[in-house]
């Protein structure tokens, strides 16, 4: 083993914990990665200078600039923002055209005034209706509706916060745009990785929504009081309020039916089902010039929605390429130590899935990245086995946590502390990821 690889292993170490004390801080991660990016970039061509690893053999000072700051960023923009961009384009359609204010109206009428029926409705129409829709916007757009209709109900505030947010990451494990996030994240790891597509990943997908939703709705069926504070029924406000018409709510799951059952290009898929919703709720009138306007703001105000995560996923996109250079001495170090079977990788990631909690090192939007390069370097782990597991302590701790920028939104909107929230969230995060990795090992293990 040769010594300078393994002082440049634990350098590496040190600054990888480094990251992780910093996402767990709550800072800018979008600083972070880029300046974790130029360290590990400076540390392995001093490396190299050294000893010289075959990741960098007939690679010049310049080529790895380029691979890590340029080539990173432009390929990850054409693997994934334009997906990004159009479905928060598709959110603000949905949001404008008055369909999820309508669904959840509908949902309360259907409930009447049996609290734990109507927060289970909520919570199974919430998850719908994010398996398409993504960032704070129109997160919060859903919330300042679903939330009071909540708490009329006598639902006490951490419950009903609780269970709201936990049906959005239920949501989230289905959502078309983050599938194409953490995609890009693996395909930067390993190109071989690139091919895997939502379609392999639905059925998985699916069952980890479902499973997740039960268990959020059986956590908070089990911390309410039996007796709430005041029960009356929710009806939606009278007067100016106008329902979308009952064939526009399809236009809800249209993106993912296009995807797994047509095989449309989930961009077009997007459009198709804006434009049929723009369309069946009459918006679509008062002349070409005013139809364009709106389509811009739509399409603006989604972008705005999206912004921050943008610059996250650009920076992190160097964070990777930089990480394949890093990736030798990390290799040095952990070579052997990494489990080698499936049954040893579910436990662990069982295990340690309340570690993606705080952005940290099992969440992908975290440093998880940098435990995904190390997880590659060191076995050649089939995407279908690999991905779930990541896709578990990333979603489900990171659509929990308290530095999830919509969760700290709702701890002002409901005066809910952090403290009671978390007495509910991170015992579930884990439950969930315990399960999840169970039934990874008996979908997937067969293939390693």
């Amino acid at each position: 083993m040769d010594v300078a690889n393994v002082v440049i292993g634990f350098i590496m170490v040190l600054s990888f914990f480094g990251l992780v004390w910093y996402c767990v801080k709550g800072c800018n991660l979008m600083v972070g990665f880029f300046v974790m990016s130029v360290l590990w970039t400076s540390i392995a061509l001093i490396g190299n200078s050294v000893h010289p690893t075959s990741v960098m053999e007939g690679k010049t000072f310049i080529d790895v600039l380029t691979n890590v700051f340029q080539t990173g960023p432009e390929n990850y923009g054409k693997a994934i923002l334009v997906n990004i961009f159009f479905g928060a384009f598709f959110g603000r359609v949905l949001i404008d055209t008055g369909i999820a204010a309508t669904l959840i109206r509908k949902v309360v009428e259907l409930g009447g005034d049996k609290p734990r029926i109507t927060m289970s409705l909520l919570c199974i129409v919430t998850a719908v209706i994010f398996t398409s829709m993504t960032g704070i916007g129109p997160v919060i757009s859903i919330a300042v509706i679903v939330l009071p209709i909540m708490l009329s109900l006598g639902i006490p505030s951490p419950i009903a916060l609780f269970s709201f947010m936990g049906s959005i990451m239920a949501g989230i494990f289905g959502n078309i745009v983050n599938f194409k996030q953490y995609q890009a994240i693996f395909a930067t790891a390993n190109e071989s990785y690139a091919s895997y597509d939502y379609n392999t990943y639905f059925k998985f997908g699916m069952i980890a929504m479902a499973v997740s939703l039960i268990v959020v709705l059986v956590v908070s069926n089990v911390m309410m009081n039996r007796k709430l504070s005041r029960a009356w029924a929710a009806t939606p406000d009278s007067g100016a309020t106008v329902d979308a018409p009952a064939i526009s709510w399809i236009s809800i799951i249209l993106p993912v039916v296009g995807v797994v059952v047509f095989k449309v290009p989930i961009i077009f898929g997007f459009i198709f089902a804006a434009l049929f919703a723009l369309l069946t709720c009459g918006k679509l009138k008062g002349g070409f010039a005013s139809v364009c306007r709106m389509l811009s703001k739509q399409f603006a105000d989604g972008a705005i929605d999206v912004a921050p995560m943008i610059g996250f996923l650009l920076t992190l996109s160097m964070f990777n390429n930089a990480a394949t250079y890093a990736s030798p001495y990390f290799k040095t170090l952990l070579d052997g130590a990494m489990p080698q079977t499936a049954l040893l990788l579910c436990i662990v990631f069982a295990i340690l899935t309340p570690l993606g909690f705080f952005r940290g090192p099992m969440n992908l939007v975290g440093s998880g990245s940098a435990i995904l390069a190390v997880v590659v370097a060191t076995a050649a782990w089939p995407v279908q086995f690999l991905y779930p597991l990541f896709a578990i302590t990333t979603v489900a701790p990171q659509h929990l946590d308290v530095t999830q920028s919509w969760v700290a939104w709702g701890f002002g909107y409901t005066k809910v502390p952090a403290k009671e929230y978390m007495k509910m969230s991170i015992p579930t995060g884990w439950i969930i990821g315990i399960i999840l990795c169970v039934i990874v090992f008996f979908m997937y293990g067969n293939l390693v």
